[in-house]
């Protein structure tokens, strides 16, 4: 039978579905209303009528996003007022607060508030619900008194350990009405600095992440707002996994970026072997593309004699290198200072040649010389000598033909052997890796812009937008919608020269844009030469950095966080989160005595929680291996078939035990970044990073092992990612 507290609840939540779907169905209305406007009138009163439509579709979705579990929490705080909190804030026809957003401060003692320091709170509500409907309410007491009389409608078990157990769908979802008071600190810490999460698996490192990025855009919205916000990920699968976790906060201005995808116009999954992975990596390509860049600006050893409308013009190296000189000392990237070596030389040469001309019998005056400039810039003879000097070139060309030329490579690296340059050596057509997404970026920082033009749009860009924003500023007085609607939104849509799009999908495509915030996830795994693009993408140096050193794989990895961040080249400050809420306590102990055995250095963290199921081992025969693990995972789904289950396999093994597991399963399972959408995914150690899942199957443990530098980390990482139950399959015990 229903309780009357839980009918309460339902009858509550109920109303501020209510007021969402008036909200809703009104900003619908404006935006009808906006899209009927006669499409007559001026230039300026089109766009303004299109950037309020945008701004109303933003809403729109917004709203649409936050249909699930609008409510999640209620406080009843001193004098009996309850404050409900939820995934955004809700006013009623009196514009008083019927909902709290859960980043305002006056929600933050649903996170912060215990039995020894209230904060104001007597109790602390859990709303559990199914779509719209409230099915449970959980009560945390603080106020004794609360204890006394009829105490029927509280509740037992708090929200965190039933969102522990409950089950996966291999997605992420949002934690947010179980965050503990320590995480709640860290999402709310200060938006300036780096701030490092160091945890174990299953501390909830990521969770924190994604939620402070949510808050940080809530509290410093005027900042963020233009310059957004960037989280990177280590992989694709991942990105997959988190998608949908800031879109139900209401937050969707996020650029989502994989490490191989950071710079525009190319998104690579494609990994070099490890000793290649760890030479690109370091710091020495940096100063080995800058030597590259430099040695493409070469003065002539001999004069060269140029032909000009039949005329023959000796250009003298000393010419070149004058203008060259002048053009470096600028210190602009190579292909913005090229334009002004080329002026420099044609100016000389035009001079040159008037003189010639003179000497010829011909008259020329002042007037002549834009004509005979215009010459000399046609003249094949003086293209190629310029480009032969100066080459303008792109960043992929660059490293294109840095990998492929081994006399130019040679003369760039002379105290390197031939084994190391051997390693870098590939054709111009291979496809490019995620190592060389960071030596793009490199290359084209110290290039810049291949054409001046570029430049010159930019510029104009910026001042049309200043233009935007005052006629924004216009509009809305004009309209009467102070305080609803922000000029720099409305001037988004503003003009033909206007960029459209949202911050998100301007930033992602410019690998100039800065940011205001970036958030790294398992940021343990970049390289020194990966860092440096991210500094480039945040001068500020305002980073949320979240990671586990001990669970590091990648060979260019650092083995702590001051060798890690040495590239940013600021402090950080460092918080530990050192309780497991994932991971049941036998499994985390087994990954740990694993670890702690094969030297690595771990956080020990401290698990909430065990699991009916012990660690389960399985040795077999080599040739019994891939039957044997489709047999421990058709065991597995007799326990729990709804749940999600994952198959961590080395790369060598991953689609052998996908087709033998397909033939039975079918359309349920996925390979890759495609099984976090089944209900079975099989996956290697890298692929798994970051994620959870009911169970997991281990592969071979050993071979992990000894599959690369930093095998034991992949084994340790693949071996905390389940909730529930875990087991190993090998054709010998973990030695």
């Amino acid at each position: 039978m229903e309780s009357p507290e839980l009918a309460r609840e339902r009858d509550y939540v109920a109303t501020l579905y209510a007021r969402l779907d008036a909200l809703r169905e009104d900003t619908q209305q404006q935006l009808d209303a906006v899209r009927a406007t006669n499409q007559g009138g001026t230039h300026q009163n089109r766009s303004e009528r299109d950037s309020f439509a945008r701004i109303y579709s933003d809403r729109i979705a917004q709203l649409n996003e936050v249909n699930e579990r609008l409510a999640f929490g209620r406080l009843e705080l001193d004098g009996g007022v309850n404050r409900y909190i939820g995934r955004i804030g809700l006013r009623d026809n009196d514009q008083q607060p019927i909902l709290l957003d859960w980043r305002v401060p006056q929600a933050s003692a649903f996170y912060q508030a215990t039995a020894a320091t209230p904060l104001g709170a007597r109790a602390r509500r859990h709303l559990t619900s199914k779509g719209r409907e409230i099915t449970r309410i959980e009560d945390e007491i603080f106020d004794t008194e609360l204890l006394e009389g009829d105490t029927s409608d509280l509740q037992g078990e708090g929200a965190l350990l039933a969102a522990l157990r409950a089950e996966r769908t291999g997605r992420m979802t949002d934690i947010v009405a179980t965050i503990q008071a320590e995480q709640d600190r860290i999402i709310r810490s200060d938006l300036a600095g780096v701030l490092v999460v160091q945890g174990g698996p299953g501390t909830g490192k990521t969770a924190v992440a994604l939620h402070r990025a949510a808050f940080l855009l809530y509290s410093h919205r005027e900042r963020l707002r233009s310059t957004g916000v960037l989280i990177v990920g280590p992989s694709p699968s991942f990105l997959q996994y988190i998608e949908a976790v800031l879109p139900s906060l209401g937050e969707t201005g996020v650029v989502l970026a994989s490490v191989g995808s950071l710079y525009p116009g190319i998104n690579t999954e494609v990994e070099d072997v490890p000793d290649v992975a760890a030479l690109k990596g370091s710091e020495e390509m940096a100063q080995l593309i800058a030597r590259g860049v430099r040695s493409r600006q070469q003065v002539p050893t001999e004069p060269q004699v140029l032909e000009v409308n039949g005329e023959k013009l000796v250009l003298e190296p000393q010419m070149v290198a004058s203008a060259m000189a002048n053009a470096q000392q600028s210190r602009k990237a190579h292909n913005i200072a090229r334009q002004q070596f080329q002026k420099a030389v044609l100016s000389a040469l035009t001079k040159k040649l008037a003189q010639q001309l003179r000497s010829h019998g011909s008259t020329i005056d002042d007037s002549d010389y834009s004509w005979l400039k215009e010459d000399l810039r046609a003249s094949h003879d003086v293209r190629v000598a310029l480009n032969t000097a100066w080459l303008p070139l792109t960043p992929e060309k660059f490293i294109q033909d840095l990998f492929a030329r081994p006399n130019w490579f040679a003369s760039l690296t002379p105290r390197w052997t031939p084994e190391k340059r051997a390693l870098l050596r590939r054709e111009r057509d291979a496809p490019f890796t995620v190592s060389d997404i960071p030596l793009l970026d490199e290359a084209a920082e110290l290039l810049g812009e291949f054409d001046a033009k570029n430049d010159a749009e930019k510029r104009e860009r910026k001042q049309q937008r200043k233009r935007d924003v005052e006629n924004a500023e216009a509009a809305i007085r004009n309209m009467g919608v102070e305080g609803l609607v922000n000029a720099d939104d409305l001037a988004a849509g503003f003009g033909e020269t206007a960029v459209r799009g949202t911050t998100a999908d301007r930033a992602s495509a410019d690998r100039s844009w800065t940011y205001g915030h970036i958030v790294v996830d398992e940021a343990q795994e970049l390289s020194p030469m990966q860092w440096r693009v991210l500094r480039r993408r945040c001068p500020l140096r305002s980073f949320t950095i979240v990671g586990d050193v001990a669970q590091a794989s990648a060979a260019s990895a650092a083995p702590n966080w001051n060798q890690a961040l040495r590239a940013l080249g600021t402090e950080f400050r460092l918080e530990e989160l050192t309780v497991n809420y994932r991971t049941p306590a036998q499994i985390t102990e087994a990954a740990e005595a694993m670890a702690i055995a094969h030297g690595l250095p771990i956080t020990r963290s401290t698990a909430v929680r065990d699991s009916e199921w012990p660690v389960d081992t399985l040795t077999v025969d080599a040739e019994d291996l891939v039957s044997a693990v489709v047999d421990v995972v058709d065991e597995d789904r007799e326990i729990d078939s709804r749940g999600t289950l994952a198959v961590i396999a080395p790369p060598r093994l991953r689609h052998a035990v996908f087709v033998a597991l397909q033939r039975q399963h079918k359309d349920a399972i996925g390979e890759g970044a495609l099984g976090l959408s089944r209900p079975l995914a099989v996956l290697t150690p890298q692929e798994s990073k970051g994620l959870e899942f009911d169970a997991v199957v281990v592969v071979e443990p050993n071979e992990i092992i000894t599959g690369s530098a930093r095998g034991v980390g992949a084994l340790y990482v693949a071996m905390t990612r389940p909730t529930q139950r875990l087991h190993l399959v090998g054709t010998q015990p973990i030695a």
